[in-house]
């Protein structure tokens, strides 16, 4: 196979292993299987195709088991197989977050407990959030069908056993209700929250991205999705602004026990009744921090309810 350096993604945190594009020469090598999805485009790059759901599926199981020691994963049928690049720079920006409370020095380790909000069936934050910092996570999600899943990926990677918990959520019109009990302490709470305000709204979002993944390829309008999704996934009553308000409103009662609340925000139009939002339930502190994967622009905003010296105080 061609040995092509790729260039770097600037726009990628500084510290994500994938800033260099992927090393196909290596990930085959280490799973013999990519190497019937891997080909050299007309820039002469080595890529896959990124419209083919299960090169995706292979390329994430071979970046996992290659960059961040997991042997066995895998997601059931249309479920959301997220792109590794991406995940992995909110967890980077959410260690130089963590770094500002611990006099700049980014804290590691197991006392460092992250709460994932729909961690969905791949479990993708809390892998990497484990493999690069050492931290440990709670994943919460209204479907069975993930959760069954996340457990079956930890059960099956010896390392991630003690580190990462699951549970439940019940009651799907709450989000930490059921989840954050008066004991716990987290360091950070994630959250990729449902982008769409219906199915209907995230099937013409799917088959745009399809068919702008493949222009040559036949125009469809019923999508393979190659990151997939289910229902909770991708959508849900008020979209992503009606889930991060409900999110904003409950973050409210527990306000001692958790340094920063954080959500990605897909949508900068949503920033303006998000900053709105926030300052009705008073925190001590917001931050937006932007990311930037290729072509696509994206952020989270953070809040804490601790003062500086609270979280300065924070044991890590």
């Amino acid at each position: 196979m061609k040995s092509i350096k790729n260039t770097e993604k600037t726009t990628l945190h500084p510290r994500n292993l994938h800033r260099f594009g992927y090393n196909f020469e290596l990930l085959t090598q280490n799973n013999p299987e990519l190497g019937k999805f891997v080909f050299v485009n007309k820039h002469d790059i080595e890529t896959i195709d990124f419209s083919d759901p299960q090169a995706v599926k292979t390329l994430n199981q071979t970046l996992l088991q290659t960059d961040y020691g997991i042997q066995n994963w895998d997601i059931p049928k249309d479920y959301l197989c997220p792109p590794i690049p991406g995940r992995a720079d909110y967890i980077h920006y959410i260690a130089d977050l963590l770094a500002l409370s611990n006099k700049g020095k980014i804290p590691e380790g197991e006392n460092v407990l992250g709460l994932d909000i729909g961690v969905g069936s791949n479990c993708i934050y809390p892998i990497i959030g484990n493999a690069v910092y050492g931290w440990n996570f709670v994943g919460t999600d209204i479907d069975t069908k993930a959760i069954e899943n996340c457990s079956k990926i930890i059960e099956t990677n010896p390392k991630l056993i003690d580190a990462i918990s699951l549970q439940q959520q019940t009651e799907s019109r709450f989000i930490f209700k059921n989840i954050i009990t008066s004991e716990d302490r987290f360091t950070f709470i994630i959250c990729n929250p449902p982008f769409h305000n219906s199915a209907e709204e995230a099937q013409k979002s799917a088959t745009r991205k399809v068919n702008n993944l493949n222009p040559k390829a036949q125009k469809t309008d019923k999508p393979v999705l190659n990151f997939g999704g289910q229902n909770a996934e991708l959508w849900c009553d008020g979209g992503e602004l009606g889930f991060i308000k409900q999110m904003i409103y409950e973050s409210a009662k527990y306000p001692m026990q958790c340094l920063w609340f954080t959500t990605l925000v897909s949508k900068s139009d949503n920033l303006k009744s998000i900053y709105k939002t926030l300052a009705k339930v008073h925190p001590a502190a917001i931050k937006t921090i932007d990311m930037a994967q290729g072509q696509k622009t994206s952020r989270f905003v953070a809040w804490s309810f601790l003062s500086e010296e609270q979280q300065e105080n924070w044991k890590f």
